[in-house]
């Protein structure tokens, strides 16, 4: 396990410690996805996958992306009337039709409970029923893509797997932290410092190639290494009072990634879930009831999580 800042970076950096990669399988399932994306890529395919997913990115703006996901809250908080559930109306729906919409699938509203479906099996050891449903989901994201060589589609539908939990949980958590908190801060640096403080990934996984030094310590050959976001970006040497709420604290946190495997769509995510916040910040307000957390060795994303009008 590695929890210090410098170590956790260190190690995302070094090409030495390399992602655990995903067998292929048939086309058109959730093991042909987990082997054709850029997220589970050997070192030698991951920079070609990694650049259709930039490509992609690059022909979306993330302030329209702002303003699509604004535009859409609100119409949401509309039709909900008074009392909400932002996890369900909001934080699940609203970033992945917007980012689908973008990227050219033909029905955006339908493609969130299919990427849904996928996240929940997209890495190894997800149970055969929650593969089974991916497998199903895959086939029907594959029909709503546009054309494309078979890798292109992939990694597109790949964006929004990534985007689908992590966006949801950045969203759960600012709802928790900065609704009924008076801030002057900016929404990024409120979400800036969310991210540092309550990351929805908390973890992430390489393997070591070689023998290698890290801090004090010795790591050899084949080493699995779980990288500590949650803890890395609470360490002191990084940042002074650490436990402290405190939006636009010098200095950033690791969940993102960092080196050659950071998020390529990290701008993108953090421009939808501002969109998202900028409303609820204006609109809602807590209601004092206590989230409820769903089960997962690295992620930690609200089920579900009230706000009332304001």
């Amino acid at each position: 396990m590695v929890t210090r800042h410098a170590d956790v970076y260190a190690v995302l950096t070094d090409p030495r410690c390399v992602v655990p990669a995903a067998p292929g399988g048939p086309p058109g399932t959730l093991a042909w996805l987990r082997g054709a994306v850029s997220r589970f890529s050997d070192p030698e395919r991951h920079p070609a996958r990694r650049a259709i997913a930039v490509t992609a990115l690059a022909r979306v703006d993330p302030l329209e992306l702002r303003a699509a996901a604004a535009e859409c809250t609100e119409r949401e908080l509309d039709r909900a009337g008074g009392r909400v559930d932002v996890m369900t109306a909001l934080a699940r729906r609203v970033p992945l039709a917007v980012l689908a919409a973008r990227l050219g699938l033909a029905d955006p509203a339908a493609a969130g409970p299919a990427v849904a479906a996928v996240a929940a099996a997209y890495h190894p050891g997800a149970d055969p029923a929650a593969v089974a449903r991916a497998d199903r989901a895959v086939g029907t994201l594959l029909a709503m893509s546009p054309p494309a060589p078979p890798e292109v589609v992939a990694n597109r539908i790949g964006l929004l797997v990534q985007a689908c939990d992590a966006t949801a949980g950045l969203i759960g958590a600012a709802a928790r932290h900065v609704l009924d908190v008076p801030s002057a801060a900016s929404t990024g640096d409120l979400l800036a410092e969310v991210l540092r403080l309550d990351p929805p990934v908390r973890a992430t996984r390489r393997v070591t190639t070689t023998a290698l030094r890290l801090g004090d310590r010795e790591i050899g050959p084949d080493a699995p290494l779980l990288l500590r976001f949650d803890v890395a970006n609470r360490d002191p040497a990084e940042f002074p009072d650490p436990d402290r709420f405190r939006p636009g604290r010098p200095g950033g946190s690791l969940t993102f990634g960092a080196g050659p495997r950071g998020c390529p769509g990290e701008r993108h995510a953090l421009a939808l879930a501002a969109g998202v916040v900028d409303v609820l910040r204006r609109r809602c307000r807590g209601t004092g009831a206590p989230a409820g957390y769903a089960s997962h060795p690295t992620l930690r994303v609200p089920t579900s999580l009230e706000v009332t009008a304001r």
